[in-house]
């Protein structure tokens, strides 16, 4: 009609329907959804929210299978033989498939033993020299290193070893084939990642390490140096004037070191090949974390533990941080799969360092270091809850010292006139770090303590298996598996 204005298309308030009207069909379909669609879409939907449900139920299943227990303390603590004593219980036949590759390692800590006690030896003659020039050394100096045969002797002995001391460069060169970088994940028999002489050692699997050109070289130009001058190697570990700057305290050698200089014959023989217990002796500092899995069988099935290795020395402390913070609490960067928190904490204390300090450090005790050390790793946010381990390690050096008469008192004066034998100070120590962590622990979890010695085997295997039932029980409550 003329004169009239056309509807609006969506002029609800006059919705009127017509055969006619050429909107009809899209009108239809705001208004009157189709019901099969409908259900159609719903189902799709309630499908859709079902995936969901059964992806975060097969998550949270695979987290519960899944356990992750840290490992921190100092450097020099015993986490690395820590970590090859619960290889050694759960997968002994791959540390023993490896024994031939730690070979090239052993040799280059043999080699690092006999230069440090050479190096030490030109630093105390010319300390010697410098403070009694003219006076007669056993009045002044305890240990007679103004002989002039004395003197002689040394730098002979140095000049036969010079070619096996040189030797120390080409085994870190080999071993730092492959680089190991923060986060790098290994299995049980899949490789390692130390350093040598402040370098940093690979990350190759050990079987492909020992065939490698270089390594290979390297090794068998050891075992050839070292079968041709450990005679001389024996002389220099037996010279009277080693054994007096080790009993002057003035001589300070790595454990391993004084271990395998012990074995130096046996280590020589062309057919050697490393045992269990050289395994365990092996020097290897850790670098950034380091990333262990093993599969755990209990009652409840079979579970996934996934241990980490973090490396103790303080300039590394700073990026501890980084690896517990990643959304929840901890993945450990790209190599997990999910951010599921760390389970437990496992902190090596060793409390034979009483007479010790820092290298980066020479003015802080190391076992005050530890105590300090403890306190903030349990106080930090990101490990709220995870369960608390205390290890105190190295007894047996411990027991060594005190033996020989080292006063604790010396270096600790809190200890004040209490017996120097290993009963008292072993419940000293431990009373100690607990009063710590009592002090500090805001969220009143316990501190599990156990005294350790990591190259005592059967001993650790019984306290292996006490830590890991304590840790399994209550992962297993938590995840409603019981």
């Amino acid at each position: 009609m003329r004169g009239e204005r056309p509807e609006p298309p969506m002029s609800l308030p006059k919705r009127r329907w017509s055969k006619n009207s050429s909107s009809s069909s899209s009108s239809s379909a705001s208004y009157n959804a189709d019901p099969v669609a409908t259900l159609s879409a719903q189902r799709v939907s309630d499908a859709i929210d079902e995936d969901i449900r059964k992806e975060a139920a097969t998550r949270q299943g695979e987290r519960c299978r899944e356990v992750k227990v840290l490992l921190l303390g100092q450097a020099e603590a015993g986490k690395s033989t820590l970590q090859k004593q619960l290889q050694l219980y759960h997968a002994s036949h791959t540390l023993d498939a490896e024994r031939p590759s730690w070979r090239i390692v052993v040799y280059a800590n043999l080699v690092k033993a006999v230069r440090t006690i050479l190096d030490e030896l030109e630093y105390e003659f010319a300390q010697a020299h410098e403070e009694y020039p003219y006076m007669p050394p056993s009045s002044y100096y305890p240990i007679d290193l103004h002989s002039a045969a004395a003197q002689n002797e040394i730098h002979a002995l140095r000049r036969t070893l010079l070619p096996l001391i040189s030797l120390e460069g080409e085994l870190a060169h080999a071993l730092s084939d492959g680089i190991a970088f923060v986060g790098r994940r290994t299995a049980f028999g899949a490789g390692f990642g130390p350093r040598i002489g402040g370098r940093l050692i690979g990350t190759r699997p050990l079987g492909a390490l020992r065939e490698a050109p270089g390594a290979v070289v390297a090794t068998n130009r050891a075992a050839q140096l070292l079968g041709m001058s450990v005679r001389v190697i024996e002389a220099l570990w037996r010279h009277r004037l080693v054994q007096a700057l080790l009993s002057a305290r003035k001589l300070r050698l790595e454990e391993s070191g004084t271990f395998f200089l012990d074995a130096a014959y046996r280590i020589a023989q062309p057919d050697y090949v490393p045992t269990i217990d050289d395994v365990l002796h092996v020097r290897l500092p850790t670098l950034g974390v380091i990333e262990h899995a093993m599969d755990v069988r209990t009652v409840s099935g079979t579970f996934r533990w996934r241990i980490y290795d973090v490396g103790g020395v303080r300039s590394q402390r700073a990026a501890w941080a980084s690896y517990f913070d990643d959304g929840a609490s901890s993945s450990f960067g790209p190599s997990s799969a999910n951010t599921s928190p760390v389970n437990a904490l496992i902190f090596l204390a060793p409390i034979s360092t009483f007479d010790q300090f820092l290298e980066e450090d020479p003015l802080t005790n190391r076992l005050s270091d530890s105590v300090q050390l403890l306190v903030s790793i349990t106080t930090n946010v990101l490990l709220k809850s995870a369960q608390l381990i205390l290890l105190l390690n190295k007894t047996d050096v411990l027991r060594r010292k005190l033996e020989a008469g080292i006063q604790i008192r010396d270096y600790i004066t809190s200890y004040g006139n209490r017996p120097n034998n290993f009963a008292t100070a072993a419940e000293y120590f431990r009373s100690h770090f607990l009063s710590a962590h009592k002090r500090k622990e805001i969220w009143k979890r316990p501190l599990f303590v156990h005294f350790t010695s990591m190259l005592d085997v059967h001993a650790t295997q019984v306290i292996i298996a006490s830590v890991e039932d304590r840790i399994m029980r209550r992962h297993i409550v938590q995840c409603g598996l019981m």
